[in-house]
């Protein structure tokens, strides 16, 4: 159960990355062959792989998907045809991207790699909720709750309120002190 979960964790973080790639390309008006995006794609899998072993946080989520954006971008600008046009369409020449390709990756790494966290969070959560509740109906003849009492337990007595000795009430209106 533990390789077909890995993988499937494994496989979403690689699509996600690899298509927040390919759309920055395509948006900042460049494009992307099919075999640069089947590279990446290993690229992307052979480096979350892993990882993927047990719950990430947002400390190792953020690093990891900026330095495959990285990656993933200078496998895509070295691999696209520069035609007489594209210059002017693209947001960068050559492998050193312009500010406006810095800062649109950056947001968007940002926000995937907090997506990613929450959905991790969210989906590690829901496990440990689901494994607490097999175990509870698997267990349950055998499971003695706080609640359940046994038929020779005395009932516990009824507690009398005590009488504060030292209480500073403050409801009300003030006291009139004499001058």
């Amino acid at each position: 159960m533990a390789l077909p979960f890995r993988l499937a964790r494994t496989a979403v973080f690689a699509v996600v990355c690899l298509g927040l790639g390919v759309a920055a390309h395509v948006l900042g008006g460049s494009s992307v062959p099919a075999p640069a995006m089947v590279v990446a794609l290993g690229l992307a899998f052979g480096a979350a792989y892993p990882l993927a072993g047990r719950e990430r946080s947002l400390a190792l989520i953020l690093p990891l998907l900026a330095g495959l954006q990285v990656l993933l971008h200078l496998l895509f600008s070295l691999s696209h045809t520069v035609s007489p046009a594209a210059p002017a369409l693209h947001l960068h020449s050559g492998l050193v991207p312009g500010l406006g390709m810095l800062a649109a990756h950056g947001w968007a790494v940002g926000l995937t790699a907090l997506w990613l966290a929450r959905g991790e969070a969210a989906l590690w959560g829901l496990l440990r909720r689901l494994a607490v509740r097999l175990l509870v109906i698997v267990r349950l003849p055998l499971l003695v709750t706080p609640f359940s009492a046994s038929p020779g337990t005395p009932e516990p007595r009824v507690l009398r309120s005590a009488v504060l000795r030292h209480v500073v009430s403050r409801r009300g209106p003030p006291r009139a002190v004499a001058a």
